[in-house]
């Protein structure tokens, strides 16, 4: 497991507060101040460490959407 810097805990927090999973563009929304290159990198980093799920919803350029594991 990575350890988690300042991009990955803001894109992490977002999908924490959020109602619904949220797609890419919402998350690059958010953190304007954020590349979308850097996005891409940083969520599927944390989905490969399982921090995340994700999941591609889209046909063509393919759309995904994010989010948090809820264990209650």
């Amino acid at each position: 497991m990575r350890t988690t810097d300042k991009i990955s805990t803001e894109i992490l927090k977002a999908l924490k507060v959020a109602d619904e999973p949220l797609e890419t563009r919402e998350i690059e929304l958010l953190l304007p101040h954020i590349t979308r290159v850097k996005i891409l990198y940083r969520l599927n980093n944390l989905r490969g460490d399982g921090q995340i799920k994700g999941k591609n919803v889209g046909s063509g350029k393919g759309a995904w959407i994010w989010w948090v594991p809820r264990w209650d």
